[in-house]
């Protein structure tokens, strides 16, 4: 998992940094980055969804029971293995390395999701990424202004997301308790809300505190941000799109 947690560090005044267009540049390449990415994951997962062939590939269909195959389970593993691994490729700020990990992170998780295609209608899908699309927006914006001191939340967070990782692993092979499920998916949301906006600020910490790069280390930078929103987000309407399952 790619851990963004820095020491706080000393930053313009809000006016100053709504002045700075070299942050603005970096904020935006992030965003763009992110939402790419969105896009190809969605275009891929539904892609995967309504071609037969590679959904026999993934799934065994019978009846009203859905069950991944064993390629199924690496797929829907996979973001996971590749969420803990990202710093072994992230962290050295070469942008043609990151470049190339997020991509390949983004076209995973975009067959990983084609189960969502399967379960919920694409009426749901939609009014669910909006919801999402919406709540990031809100949540980013408070990381953004706010004059919080958020550093030292990511301990806590992180160690909570594997928390969460555990219990709905246990739900999903031993208890497959929908209300359990419920609990987790509402937790899911508070704690991917409250990473999105610490994400938020520690990108802005993070551009203050690398000074003067070189162009390539600094585009290295931005698929690094753009992960981790990515991930946050995906997480995020994963646990909202839960909960219109439970309903």
């Amino acid at each position: 998992m790619n851990d963004m947690d820095t020491d706080y560090v000393s930053m313009p005044s809000a006016e100053a940094q709504a002045k700075d267009m070299g942050l603005r540049n970096f904020l935006l390449g992030i965003y763009q980055k992110m939402a790419l990415g969105l896009v190809v994951t969605g275009a891929l997962a539904w892609a995967v969804a309504n071609t037969p062939a590679l959904i026999n590939l993934l799934f065994q269909i019978d009846g009203n029971s859905i069950r991944p195959t064993i390629l199924g389970y690496i797929f829907a593993f996979a973001p996971m293995a590749l969420s803990f691994a990202s710093g072994m490729f992230m962290n050295r700020l070469n942008a043609a390395v990151a470049g190339a990990f997020y991509w390949v992170f983004v076209a995973v998780m975009g067959v990983s999701l084609a189960s969502i295609f399967l379960f919920f209608t694409g009426m749901t899908i939609a009014q669910v990424f909006f919801i999402t699309a919406a709540t990031f927006g809100v949540v980013s914006i408070i990381g953004y202004t706010t004059k919080i001191n958020m550093s030292g939340w990511g301990g806590f967070m992180y160690a909570a997301v594997i928390g969460m990782i555990i219990a709905s692993l246990a739900n999903a092979f031993i208890f497959k308790s929908d209300l359990m499920m419920m609990a987790i998916s509402a937790i899911g949301v508070l704690l991917f809300s409250a990473l999105i906006a610490y994400q938020t600020q520690s990108l802005k910490q993070m551009y203050y505190a690398v000074g003067s790069i070189g162009q390539q280390q600094r585009a290295a930078l931005t698929y690094i941000g753009a992960l981790s929103l990515y991930v946050n987000f995906i997480n995020l309407f994963i646990s909202i799109l839960n909960l219109f399952r439970g309903r």
